[in-house]
């Protein structure tokens, strides 16, 4: 981001606070401009970073048919609806098909793209279809289960509540045993 970009966001902030009836000349407020319009760069980051790139310089043939696994990776996003965070763990399965990606690879693509304004069905959508495109593998399943604060600090106000969503393709899809394997997996995590 340039520098005019960043005092742009700084002055749209400020104009923010003035339009909510507060001062952004008090003490408490005078650098939240700069403070929040480094906090939405740091945020939205994604936004900088091509996915591609992320598993480029990390894929391998490898001649292995079974399902490999990350799960409870962290995720932070932002809601484009309300600009409010939701916060939660993806769980990110692929069989090969004679590519693998290195372990943490995975949590970073998931970065990538929870890192920009979104939806989580979008979010769980975009980390499966990368993966399917960039290793061709059997198949790929993701499962991202996130709290939204603009369910439970407003709106609804359900303090407990948590969006499930889930992309299956390949043979999550179409094989029920290889998705129940997934699940089970899933399971276990709570179980322990």
């Amino acid at each position: 981001m340039s520098a005019d970009e960043a005092d742009r966001l700084e002055g749209l902030v400020q104009d923010l606070l003035s339009e909510l009836g507060e001062n952004p000349e008090r003490e408490g407020l005078r650098r939240t401009p700069a403070r929040v319009a480094a906090a939405f760069r740091f945020l939205l980051q994604g936004y900088e970073t091509d996915p591609e790139q992320v598993l480029n310089d990390a894929l391998f043939h490898e001649d292995n048919d079974e399902m490999i696994c990350v799960r409870d990776i962290e995720l932070y996003s932002m809601c484009e609806h309300h600009l409010l965070p939701f916060v939660g763990k993806a769980h990110v399965a692929y069989i090969p098909n004679g590519t693998i990606v290195g372990f943490s690879k995975i949590p970073r693509l998931v970065d990538v793209y929870a890192r920009r304004l979104q939806v989580q069905e979008r979010l769980t959508t975009q980390i499966a279809e990368t993966l399917n495109r960039l290793l061709s593998p059997q198949g790929v399943a993701v499962v991202i289960e996130a709290t939204h604060l603009c369910m439970t600090m407003r709106g609804v106000q359900k303090q407990n509540s948590v969006a499930v969503t889930s992309a299956m393709l390949g043979v999550f899809r179409e094989d029920r045993g290889t998705r129940n394997e997934f699940l089970d997996l899933l399971r276990r995590s709570r179980d322990a």
